[in-house]
């Protein structure tokens, strides 16, 4: 992985080239006030300050003194700005004036450097920035570094990611940051979670339940799940060919909660911290389940086989079971669950669910504030009734074409009784097309601005610890 330290830089760094942003329609005003030579050598080379263009002025010695920057748009996204990565000569360089949200700027930075090339040469980033005055340089890098540990795994191919590897990867986490893991695999997982093991069982991966437990158990306890199909062939109801050519993805719930909880172990947030995932691969063999197989899940609820392709609420319905039963606080669901809710809002706009109206709203805050897209969808309770099954409690495949998104998170609520606070997160973990600050492929969606929540929400003690041991 890239070392994101050498690209943003120390604030105290001296030996830096000046980046002077100018808005397009300021740029006369600006031209007026360049010296005789920088005014002609820009008109020479026809800079009019256009969006991220780029105009280096050198001293007599022919040393580059500064570099002015086309200002962004004023609508353009946050991250506009992070594309200087690449398209700056190499060197180290500063921002000469405010660059508005220099926080998010510094993050921008860090994460268009991402490139995912194990298989290839690799691409490296040329231009390191110095980090903005004011802003907190060690937090910015944990969160990049974090962020391109998601991509990382979700861009992983599925035959060197299956459940085994996922295991590994929460194990490793785990010893950096003194958690503990537990494993339920093999009869124990029958037994005592058995959707879990249904929808693993045709494959010779065998599936988990792996559950990371960090904190002291006097915090507020804080459980995150996310959904771990490794790959996912549809089952027996399999998926057409176009279907079935990103289901490398589909780990990316798992992804996220790790990536979400390595954020919070890092920061020694006072909670009482869980990560339940269910990994599995959903494969087709003799040994797989049916449409039509009816089972009971380990809350009580018999569940009717609709599609065997609505595999991923079947798994979590149980690590969410598990989970209310220890009454959290805060219990967060992540999963790759529905391509209606890429219909409905698109692949850069993830939606949640919710009862609790504050949640929702500080969600929605930080969401804003880490241009870290996410927008609330209504867990509509008539929606339910179309989940009857005239043999069980419930069927796992909604019987309209319509609402599938909301349709699943009324089913995962279904399994959440005791829980203070729930939300569900219905993501695509995948960029299709690049944008600033996101490159195409596997992404981390909705898990800054997780972090940050939880920061305000439980960061108050650690920034009292802190100052106490400064005095």
């Amino acid at each position: 992985m890239t070392d994101l330290s050498r690209l943003l830089l120390p604030a105290a760094t001296r030996a830096a080239t000046s980046l002077r942003l100018i808005a397009a329609d300021d740029w006369h005003r600006e031209a007026g006030k360049l010296s005789a030579r920088d005014r002609t050598w820009a008109e020479a080379q026809g800079f009019s300050a256009a969006p991220l263009s780029l105009l280096p002025l050198a001293e007599a010695s022919g040393k580059v003194s500064a570099v002015l920057v086309g200002a962004p748009r004023p609508d353009a996204d946050p991250f506009t700005l992070g594309k200087l990565v690449w398209s700056l000569p190499p060197g180290t360089y500063r921002f000469a004036d405010a660059a508005g949200g220099e926080e998010i700027v510094a993050l921008a930075w860090l994460l268009e450097a991402y490139a995912y090339d194990p298989f290839r040469p690799a691409k490296s980033a040329r231009a390191a920035l110095v980090c903005p005055a004011g802003v907190d340089r060690a937090l910015v890098l944990r969160m990049a570094e974090t962020v391109h540990q998601v991509r990382d795994l979700v861009n992983t191919p599925a035959n060197l990611l299956g459940p085994d590897e996922l295991e590994a990867t929460v194990k490793a986490t785990a010893r950096a940051h003194g958690a503990r893991v537990a494993v339920t695999r093999g009869a124990a997982l029958a037994r005592n979670f058995p959707l879990i093991h249904v929808v693993g069982q045709a494959s010779p991966r065998a599936p988990r339940l792996i559950d990371l437990t960090w904190g002291n158990p006097r915090h507020p306890k804080v459980t995150l799940v996310g959904k771990g199909v490794c790959f996912d062939s549809g089952g027996l109801d399999l998926k057409p060919a176009a279907g079935m050519a990103l289901m490398k993805k589909d780990m990316g719930g798992a992804a996220s909660v790790l990536g979400l909880a390595r954020l919070v172990m890092a920061e020694k947030l006072p909670v009482r911290l869980r990560v339940l995932i269910p990994a599995v691969e959903n494969a087709v063999s003799g040994a797989a389940f049916r449409p039509g197989d009816v089972f009971r899940t380990r809350k009580g609820l018999t569940v009717e086989i609709g599609n065997t392709d609505a595999e991923g609420r079947l798994i979590l319905c149980e690590a969410l079971a598990l989970a209310d039963e220890e009454k959290p606080d805060l219990l967060i669901n992540m999963a790759t669950l529905t391509g209606a809710a890429r219909v409905a809002l698109g692949p850069d706009l993830p939606p949640f669910y919710t009862d609790d109206d504050d949640l929702a709203a500080a969600i929605a805050r930080h969401a804003a504030a880490q241009n870290d897209p996410l927008w609330r969808l209504p867990l509509w309770r008539p929606y339910d009734a179309l989940y009857d099954s005239p043999v069980a409690d419930m069927n796992n495949n909604g019987t309209a074409g319509f609402a599938g998104s909301i349709q699943a998170a009324l089913f995962l609520r279904r399994f959440v009784e005791r829980a203070r606070s729930f939300v569900h997160f219905d993501l695509y973990a995948w960029v299709p097309k690049a944008r600033p600050g996101r490159p195409m492929g596997g992404e981390a969606q909705a898990i800054r601005a997780l972090f940050t929540l939880l920061r305000e929400r439980h960061g108050k003690v650690v920034a009292a610890r802190r100052t106490s041991r400064h005095n």
